[in-house]
């Protein structure tokens, strides 16, 4: 074995070690569960989501509701001022 395929040996070697040195940092933070947001991201997410299950539950109501057309109109008037 020449010097050059000794080098090409040990940077294919190295290369491969962090590919999976990071796979299985990778698989580790996976299984510990969801990454930790900042606090103040945390809270941001939690009030989109608040928001948004609002919005579904008044789409429901919309859709599932027979009272006509002006029920609709202020139902989604009300979804506008939210």
């Amino acid at each position: 074995m020449g010097p050059f395929s000794m080098v090409v040996a040990i940077v294919l070697i190295v290369t491969l070690g962090k590919v999976l040195s990071d796979r299985h940092k990778a698989l580790g933070r996976a299984q510990d569960g969801q990454q930790q947001l900042p606090p103040a991201d945390l809270i941001a997410a939690r009030d989109e989501i608040r928001q948004l299950k609002e919005r579904v539950a008044v789409l429901e109501r919309v859709i599932t509701d027979n009272h006509g057309s002006h029920d609709l109109s202020r139902q989604i008037d009300e979804l506008r001022d939210h």
